[in-house]
């Protein structure tokens, strides 16, 4: 029997003006599990990250239902039951502010606590996450952290107050192997200690296969496979999700050229008729140009394809 969803989503659309960059999203977040979304950039998967922390960029309108445990006021939830770890660790913290006193001004945000309890919990948060001499390191600024233990210390700043959800937006962009490593590593820590769920927006496949229960691949703004992490990357029904893992350098067959998907995603205000990945794909038949696919229930995961029964 499946837990009951933390955080639920339904028919999310997000829109700029007239243009949809999001369509019709549906998804669940279960209890401490890691959720992955996945895609090529222009997928809507950093959009889907910031509605769901009440955090999206001027000028956007959104649609559809999103409950964090059956309440809709997202931005009140944010930094209590919901938290953002964020790609750049550097921009995310204050330059003039030692990064203690920017964790416990995280804590008095949400709790009732004295300036000296709230301190406390910034050292052990710290401690926690792995940074050398937390007491001392508090009362650093952030130009004197390394690059490392800033990541680290944006971590304990999205865990500090335990909350239910935490969405990790690209956190190993621009990072080599063993700065990724060493990230998720924490971030897996860190949701283990405190018991929250992980939504893991990343382009990173590796990641996905190494630490995801579940991931959703979207394009052009939609769903297109969304089931078991493992049962998905091994034996995916969805032709993008097929081409997406066909480019990875270790699935491709030796001395041979590395495969690509042909073309380009399609800007959201240009989207073919029916199926959007239809230009791209080498299963389409007039019905994928003329229909746009509905997810549908195959193998025990949703697929949005005319054709997935050919995977």
């Amino acid at each position: 029997m499946e837990a009951e969803a933390l955080l639920s989503v339904r028919d999310l659309r997000i829109a700029f003006g007239c243009v949809e960059a999001v369509r019709g999203l549906s998804f669940d977040v279960r209890p401490r599990e890691v959720l992955a979304i996945v895609g090529e950039s222009g997928a809507g998967k950093s959009l889907t990250a910031r509605a769901l922390l009440g955090m999206l960029p001027r000028g956007a309108t959104r649609s559809g239902s999103i409950e964090l445990l059956g309440a809709t006021d997202l931005a009140a939830a944010r930094g209590r039951r919901i938290a953002l770890v964020p790609q750049d660790a550097l921009s995310a913290l204050s330059p003039v502010h030692p990064v203690g006193d920017q964790l416990a001004a995280a804590v008095r945000s949400v709790a009732r606590v004295s300036r000296r309890q709230a301190r406390a919990r910034a050292v052990a948060a710290l401690e926690r996450v792995g940074i050398p001499d937390a007491a001392r390191r508090a009362r650093s600024y952030p130009h004197e952290y390394s690059g490392g233990m800033r990541q680290r210390a944006v971590v304990a700043m999205a865990t500090i107050n335990e909350p239910d959800v935490l969405v990790a937006d690209e956190p190993t962009t621009a990072l080599d192997e063993e700065r990724r490593d060493r990230v998720l590593r924490v971030l897996a820590e860190q949701r283990e200690a405190v018991g929250a769920a992980l939504v893991l927006v990343t382009h990173d496949l590796d990641a996905v296969r190494e630490h995801a229960d579940r991931a959703l691949v979207m394009y052009a703004g939609r769903l297109t496979e969304l089931g078991p992490a493992q049962r998905v990357l091994t034996r995916p029904l969805a032709p993008y999700t097929a081409g997406l893992l066909a480019s990875l350098p270790q699935n491709a067959p030796a001395r041979r050229r590395l495969p690509t998907l042909p073309g380009t995603p399609p800007a959201p205000g240009a989207l073919p008729p029916g199926c959007a990945f239809a230009p791209r794909c080498g299963r389409a038949t007039d019905s994928c140009r003329r229909e746009e696919p509905e997810p549908q229930q195959a193998d025990g995961r949703l697929v949005a394809c005319h054709h997935w029964e050919a995977a």
